[in-house]
């Protein structure tokens, strides 16, 4: 590994390490208060508990109620409970049949929408700037008096860039038409606050903020009522049937408590390391930086080198000690060029030389500066 001790993780955007205190929170979960939930002696009350703190622990990052949040199995289930749920009940009781969403979504969002379709649902997918950014001005030209509901994620998990959630929202709220956003890039690193954001509907991932994997949350606001994916029994107010998943529950409530307390701070020092990072990138021959350079998530940096394919780059820096990726995880594997830098405009031959590098909780100024001296280094062998 070129002198590294250890592999220097940079791909927080994919999955996060579960933070140590998270963990140590979800421990008696296991075995010493390993109650169900629904049973009505003490193991049970105080396993209820437990998942009554988490539910407050997470509305208290969002400033939402703790009635207005659900768990669910990730970022994936509740997307897809989210425009399924809300897509069937519009079209059953409005007979509504329309849905508005981007051409950068997770595929969570892009493959319930073609599931849809599907089902005779019609889908206007809406086109991207330069820098992967979607206007309220094209949601509103794209909406009919059929449209059941608009997704538009928070911030893109390949680029970084943030869309103006605000400003859809207003517009959607003048209409009445139901509003979904996948947050699970943006909850717990940038602030949200569903008191002020005009929001319907959000998706959060435990893992991406340093909780546990299988664990995420659908906010609803009050006053909407999705059709439910899971049927059984009463949990989660009747809504999604199945034993809750309580140390997972517990480890998310804790995540959120943590994050809400640090984010600021946090922010602040991932800005700053971006800054950094960004730099050094600039400086090399052929770089060019994806998205855009101000709306932003903090760690997210994504460029490319012309004339460098990514998988070549990966494969050098792996070797070298640093996990970067060339995109969004569950894409992994695929020989496809990204979706979203190609709905940017980039050509095929652009997409395939994109790196994603993701900033967390335990990156360092250190290792961002070992991870560009290796860069550099790498770059300079390639282009030779």
């Amino acid at each position: 590994m070129s002198g590294q001790e250890k592999q220097v993780y940079l791909d927080y955007a994919a999955t996060t390490p579960v933070d140590e205190r998270v963990l140590q929170a979800m421990l008696p979960y296991f075995r010493t208060q390993f109650g169900n939930p629904s049973s009505l002696y003490s193991y049970g009350r105080a396993a209820r508990q437990a998942v009554a703190k988490a539910r407050r622990q997470v509305a208290a990052l969002l400033h939402a109620a703790p009635e207005e949040i659900f768990f669910t199995s990730g970022g994936s289930e509740s997307d897809n409970w989210a425009i399924k749920g809300m897509a069937l009940a519009a079209r059953r009781e409005r007979g509504k049949n329309h849905i508005i969403t981007t051409t950068i979504e997770h595929h969570a969002v892009l493959r319930t929408c073609a599931w849809l379709a599907q089902q005779d649902f019609e889908v206007t997918y809406l086109p991207m700037d330069a820098e992967g950014c979607v206007t309220a001005a094209q949601v509103e030209a794209a909406l009919r008096e059929d449209t059941a509901l608009v997704s538009v994620m928070f911030a893109n998990n390949e680029v970084g860039t943030i869309e103006p959630i605000a400003e859809i929202g207003a517009l959607l709220r003048e209409r009445g038409v139901f509003f979904h956003t996948d947050a699970v890039q943006a909850a717990g690193h940038i602030p949200i606050d569903l008191q002020q954001l005009p929001v319907d509907a959000l998706s959060l991932s435990g893992h991406k903020l340093y909780g546990p994997k299988g664990t995420g949350v659908l906010y609803l606001r009050r006053g909407w009522q999705p059709d439910s994916l899971m049927h059984g029994g009463a949990q989660e107010s009747e809504q999604r049937a199945g034993t809750e998943n309580v140390p997972g529950i517990v480890g998310l409530g804790c995540a959120a408590e943590l994050a809400q307390a640090d984010m600021t701070a946090e922010q602040e020092r991932l800005t700053q390391l971006r800054a950094q990072l960004l730099a050094g990138i600039r400086a090399l021959p052929g770089a060019v930086i994806n998205g855009s350079l101000t709306q932003r998530l903090p760690g997210n940096v994504n460029f490319r080198i012309a004339g460098i394919d990514h998988e070549v780059l990966l494969i050098r820096l792996d070797l070298a000690g640093f996990a970067v990726s060339a995109g969004s995880a569950c894409s992994a594997g695929s020989l496809e060029p990204s979706h979203v830098l190609l709905a940017m405009g980039q050509t095929a031959a652009q997409a395939s030389e994109a790196v994603r590098v993701t900033l967390g909780r335990y990156t360092t100024a250190e290792e961002i500066a070992a991870f560009l001296q290796a860069l550099t280094r790498i770059v300079k062998e390639l282009k030779a």
